[in-house]
């Protein structure tokens, strides 16, 4: 990736060209706290939406035995993806689909779990409230929604307005209540939730998440990338900004039998 290309590329593709593996505003914390509300037993079945290069499916397998199905728009990230999935032998039990989130109608079948992190966020109000809806309807009966997504406490439109132009993405996080209400929209009732800080670019987290190895991969790169350094900070100095209302949020909710009672 260039220079040029990267002063047009969104955040998080910023943040990979960096080296950055874990891209979720809570990092692998709050991914297993949703994981341990989620209580999986070997064999059930989990749709994960943006999967990516399929590192949380084929994680999800391994650890809890239940059988994935993941969703990827890029045909790159869906061919690297099954590559990774077949070397782990794990292709009885993860599927990589090239799709559309926008368009899980055409996913065939119904799971006990959809997984999403850090893609609700990025869409508009109308667009999370789509997606919502399709997620209730790939839920078996009782089935539950995992979500770990940005939240913003106050001043909201200020940090969209700020968001997208240094990411160059539509991010529109909402505030706990909003999210709650997106879901009882949709006929997903709550369980649990729990927020925290914006920690994507704080170095303890980023301790955390990537190891030392992969901190030094990430300085390194600042070090050597000017295009890739000037972004990244340009991020943190926004984080930073708007720390105290900068969080995320993470979400179980179960598909309600009776929608109506949720509103």
């Amino acid at each position: 990736m260039t220079d040029t290309t990267l002063q047009r590329q969104t955040g998080h593709q910023v943040l990979a060209a960096a080296g950055k593996r874990i891209l979720r505003p809570g990092g692998r914390t709050a991914t297993e706290a949703l994981f341990r509300w989620a209580e999986f037993q070997p064999g059930d079945t989990v749709l994960e939406l943006a999967s990516s290069f399929g590192e949380s499916a084929i994680a999800l397998a391994q650890r809890f035995g239940v059988r994935v199905v993941g969703v990827e728009k890029n045909p790159e990230s869906v061919a690297r993806a099954r590559a990774a999935v077949a070397a782990a032998g794990l292709s009885d039990r993860v599927e990589i689909l090239e799709g559309d989130i926008f368009r899980l109608d055409q996913i065939p079948g119904t799971y006990d779990y959809v997984l999403a992190e850090a893609i609700l966020s990025m869409q508009s109000s109308a667009g999370k409230a789509q997606i919502l809806r399709s997620v209730g309807d790939r839920l078996k009966p009782g089935g539950r929604f995992l979500s770990h997504e940005l939240l913003a406490r106050d001043r909201a439109d200020e940090i969209h307005r700020d968001l997208a132009q240094a990411i160059r993405s539509n991010v529109t996080p909402i505030s706990e209540a909003d999210w709650r209400a997106a879901c009882a929209q949709a006929g997903l009732a709550v369980e649990r939730s729990q927020t925290g800080p914006m920690g994507l670019l704080d170095p303890r987290q980023m301790l955390r998440d990537e190891g030392l190895l992969g901190m030094l991969r990430i300085a390194w790169n600042l070090l050597t990338r000017p295009a890739i350094r000037d972004r990244v900070l340009t991020m943190r100095r926004l984080f930073r900004r708007y720390q105290a209302e900068l969080g995320h949020i993470i979400l179980c909710a179960r598909r309600s039998t009776d929608p109506e009672s949720l509103l």
